[in-house]
């Protein structure tokens, strides 16, 4: 959702990290010009942010002039991890907030990396726009319909350059994959199937990590947001893609990347209609999400497009 007035290349960069993944070296030269330096900010230690999101960062900051400047993140654990990493890796200080209240105050960052929770994506890229901040913001936008207008709704009217991270987007193969069908050589698309196999329990399980999670190191009722209050529970913290309404799972994880990748492929604006089947068949661990889904969407016949 790119807004006018995009700065330093933003979307460049954020179109090149969102597909690369390759780790670089540990530090990378000083850079140039340090008033034209993007001082960025992360909004969340996860999995995603340390294995592919600050590998490629690091691996484009120095040419398209970014920087790490602080780390917000509500979990002492992940603050502490954070900072330590991103400190030894690019040989400078980074500031550490407690929450995004604490980073936003700091008024010295340009641009944020947003990657929370499924449910708070939304939320959080309104916060970083309304901060007149740029945002790289992980898939999904949202989860519900609603809160994706209020995100479109605020990029609209703060004129802030906001991207998202379906990182098929980025990838070669894709693009070259994409180019060979909209030339016609593969003829007519009268249907697609995709298939995706990974549901497996140990993906989204983390009973050690669990464990670990007391309530005291991280404030509960900001990781909630805008969701109901209920008692503190480390698996929706940190198996959130397990429970709703803090993550649809397969649809959130698996389908955005395959649906997204149809309209891409097609120019299909969306579909007249969908159905799903599916249930808890088989990792009966306490999830209220399904393990398992079929879907089939009709976007009807050409003629009436």
């Amino acid at each position: 959702m790119p807004g006018k007035g995009s700065r330093r290349d933003f979307l460049k960069w954020s179109a090149v990290a969102a597909g690369a993944c390759s780790f670089p070296a540990r530090s990378y030269a000083r850079i140039i010009g340090a008033n034209n330096i993007v001082r960025t900010g992360v909004i969340g230690y996860s999995d995603r942010f340390r294995e592919a999101l600050f590998p490629a960062f690091l691996k484009h900051a120095g040419k398209q002039q970014f920087e790490i400047a602080a780390l917000s993140d509500i979990w002492k654990r992940r603050r502490d991890e954070g900072v330590t990493l991103i400190s030894e890796s690019t040989g400078h200080h980074v500031a550490l907030c407690h929450n995004n209240d604490e980073l936003y105050d700091r008024k010295d960052i340009d641009a944020v990396i947003i990657a929370t929770a499924d449910f708070q994506h939304a939320q959080h890229g309104i916060e970083a726009v309304r901060n007149n901040l740029d945002a790289y913001v992980e898939k999904p936008t949202a989860h519900t319909m609603e809160e994706a207008r209020e995100f479109r709704k605020a990029v609209r009217q703060t004129g802030r350059c906001v991207q998202v991270g379906t990182q098929r987007r980025s990838a070669r193969n894709y693009q070259r994959a994409r180019e060979f069908i909209k030339s016609g050589q593969f003829g007519e698309i009268i249907a697609v199937e995709m298939t995706w196999n990974v549901n497996q329990p140990g993906r989204w399980r983390r009973p050690q990590l669990v464990n670990q999670l007391k309530e005291e190191d991280t404030d509960w009722k900001r990781f909630l947001i805008n969701q109901p209050m209920v008692p503190f529970d480390p698996r929706k913290y940190l198996e959130f893609r397990l429970f709703w309404p803090y993550s649809s799972g397969i649809p959130d994880q698996w389908m955005v990347h395959q649906i997204d990748t149809v309209h891409w492929f097609t120019d299909l604006p969306r579909p007249r209609s969908v159905v799903a089947n599916g249930g808890i068949y088989l990792w009966k661990d306490g999830r209220q999400n399904w393990d398992t889904l079929t879907a089939v969407f009709d976007y009807g016949p050409k003629a009436s497009r």
